[in-house]
């Protein structure tokens, strides 16, 4: 069992991130139902409309939960892939601690404090789109409605890819064992591997915080867009010895600002 607990990891989380992505992609069709995005039409009988159209009355602590849940679970479809290589070094070296005679606390812990940054961001984001909806900038799609606002979302998601901060982070996310070894080593217990899957999650908010952003420009359900960015923070990090991917991007996220303003 011990010489397949990388397998039956890997696993795991290819079948996390497969029903993360499952209930994406239901929430986005059923964003697409006739009457869903259209504020005449309230679609009592769905338990999710409330939340798909919280433009019409004040949210309740019930839509509130809902679209947290809808950030959260999207978050964990997107990132996962992205967490896969330092929860695999974790077990990797659980794995060798263990042949030896010592005892770490399993993978599970260190990717919990992992999730737990992004949920977070989660609640933040939620948060965010509230305002947002309160001051009437959301459409019914969850799009922004004020293109100078889109615009400058892109253009400071652009500006970001090149900041000192941008770089820091992304190098924590990018060398796995370096990270630890810089975070004194792995831990044995249950809330030291949740601390340090905490700390590897912060610096992997810190890397991306401004490209999940981009979901308020581009509209929070478009999967394209969800998808395009999960594959980017994917590449980002199995790109270690360059920042061309990171400085390709922003290039072209400044041009798409400047192309909103000007169209």
């Amino acid at each position: 069992m011990l010489r397949r607990d990388r397998r039956v990891i890997a696993a795991a989380l290819a079948l996390l991130a497969a029903l993360a992505w499952s209930y994406t992609l239901w929430l986005a069709d059923l964003m697409r139902m006739p009457g869903m995005g259209t504020p005449d039409l309230r679609m009592d009988a769905n338990p999710f409309a409330p939340a798909m159209m919280p433009q019409i009355q004040p949210w309740s602590p019930t839509e509130f939960a809902l679209l947290f849940a809808m950030w959260a679970i999207m978050m964990v479809g997107m990132m996962t892939p992205a967490a896969a290589p330092m929860v695999l070094l974790h077990a990797r070296v659980g794995r060798q601690a263990a042949a030896s005679g010592h005892v770490m606390t399993g993978s599970g812990w260190f990717f919990g404090g992992y999730l737990l940054a992004w949920t977070l961001f989660s609640l933040a984001a939620t948060i965010g789109q509230w305002a947002l909806e309160r001051a009437a900038l959301l459409t019914g799609s969850m799009a922004l409605a004020s293109t100078p606002l889109a615009a400058a979302i892109l253009f400071a998601a652009g500006c970001y890819q090149f900041t000192p901060l941008k770089e820091a982070c992304l190098s924590h996310c990018q060398s796995p064992l370096a990270f630890i070894q810089r975070h004194g080593g792995f831990r044995r217990t249950a809330g030291g591997a949740l601390s340090l899957g905490l700390r590897h999650g912060t610096y992997c908010v810190g890397c991306c915080w401004a490209l999940m952003l981009l979901l308020f420009a581009l509209g929070i359900m478009n999967v394209m867009w969800l998808a395009a960015i999960a594959a980017f923070v994917l590449l980002e990090r199995l790109l270690p010895r360059t920042r061309l991917p990171s400085h390709a991007a922003g290039a072209a996220l400044i041009m798409g600002a400047g192309w909103l303003v000007l169209g």
